[in-house]
């Protein structure tokens, strides 16, 4: 079973993000899900981007190394939304990370990624937010600097599919994700 550091979106350490490690927790694997924006959360994403502005980026990845810093190397990073760009802040120093797990955003440099790196990206699409142009590109980027790269998108679903406290989540989307989502923790 996998350790893994779940970081949430720019909606903050809410219910959702809880119960995401919870889902992943059941299945065996140990799970520690940051508090990044130190106790705030939004209630849409527009807040959340303004949360994000007035916590600052240097915050947001000082909180989230410190958070790691404990855990073993080959600890799985995932993200949701903006916690994968904090996922890719993150890789340069974890290179012997077991896997990424990006669901509605794409993260980790070319630079940062080791042959072999195991990485699972899943996002709506179209997504405003993370359009299909940009995750081609970085799905291109990762696979020729070595990394196994899987992409599964999700027609017709709304940027925060997975996520039941907002209006883009659809069911029946959020439960394959989750469960492809465990069947890659499985796998490592």
């Amino acid at each position: 079973m996998a350790t893994v550091a779940l970081f949430h979106s720019v909606n903050g350490l809410r219910p959702a993000v809880v119960a995401a490690g919870e889902r992943l927790q059941a299945a065996g694997h140990t799970v520690t899900t940051p508090d990044l924006f130190g106790a705030r959360v939004a209630g849409s994403l527009r807040e959340g981007y303004a949360l994000m502005e007035d916590v600052g980026w240097d915050t947001i990845t000082r909180r989230a190394r410190a958070a790691v810093s404990g855990l073993p190397g080959d600890t799985v990073l995932a993200g949701l939304s903006m916690g994968a760009g904090v996922v890719g802040a993150l890789l340069a120093d974890r290179r012997e990370t077991a896997g990424l797990l990006l669901l509605h955003g794409v993260g980790g440099q070319p630079a940062d990624v080791r042959a072999g790196l195991p990485v699972c990206l899943q996002v709506a699409d179209p997504d405003d937010i993370c359009p299909p142009g940009v995750v081609t590109a970085w799905r291109q980027d990762l696979v020729e600097a070595g990394a196994d790269v899987h992409v599964r998108t999700y027609a017709g679903v709304g940027h925060l599919f997975t996520d039941p406290d907002t209006p883009d989540h659809d069911g029946q989307a959020c439960a394959s994700a989750w469960s492809h989502a465990l069947r890659f923790l499985d796998a490592l």
